[in-house]
């Protein structure tokens, strides 16, 4: 009997990553037109994970990478491929899978207390943002001129931290209302 259970118990927590996978895709394809256009990826990242929990939605996370790097195209634009992950902008879709497994080990070390969830989202999206900048500078100085922290960071982070900031705020919210209906693993 237990075996049943631990096997329809794997199968479902197939699913809900696979499941989140493909959410984390159609918030990639969802683009707000704004000074700077901005997607839902992060919004993906964050709800995956608040809603799975860490374990899983870091799965789901890493999943959705892979999706990517073998030609899916899952993120932003209908694009993937390796290329993309390689480009400038690859180490930030990179961060996704260490702002999960941050928010994973939050999770571990402290519960899942509201607090420790909206700081854990916050924390995740500086390492986000952090990868994502240092891999964005290698790569553009492999291809051009060298460029400062200070000129990255208002091309890259500044102009999305109010919309990421509004991102968390929704997944947060959004996450505590529907991981009721997820069975946690």
């Amino acid at each position: 009997m237990t075996t049943v259970a631990a096997s329809r118990s794997k199968t479902y927590d197939m699913a809900y990553i696979a499941i989140f996978a493909v959410l984390m895709a159609i918030c990639s394809w969802i683009s707000i037109p704004m000074a700077v256009p901005f997607t839902l990826q992060t919004f993906g990242v964050f709800i995956a994970v608040g809603i799975l929990g860490g374990k899983r939605g870091t799965i789901s996370v890493l999943v959705y990478i892979l999706l990517g790097a073998v030609g899916i195209p899952v993120f932003a634009g209908l694009s993937g491929g390796i290329g993309v992950l390689l480009n400038t902008t690859g180490g930030y879709i990179i961060g996704f899978l260490f702002s999960a497994l941050a928010m994973w080990g939050m999770e571990h070390l402290f519960g899942r207390k509201p607090a420790v969830q909206i700081i854990s989202m916050v924390v995740g999206l500086v390492i986000c943002y952090a990868f994502g900048t240092a891999w964005f500078m290698v790569v553009y100085m492999r291809t051009n001129e060298a460029v400062g922290l200070g000129t990255v960071l208002g091309w890259c982070v500044i102009p999305f931290i109010i919309p990421d900031l509004v991102k968390i705020a929704l997944a947060f919210m959004v996450s505590r209302k529907l991981r009721r209906y997820v069975p946690q693993g």
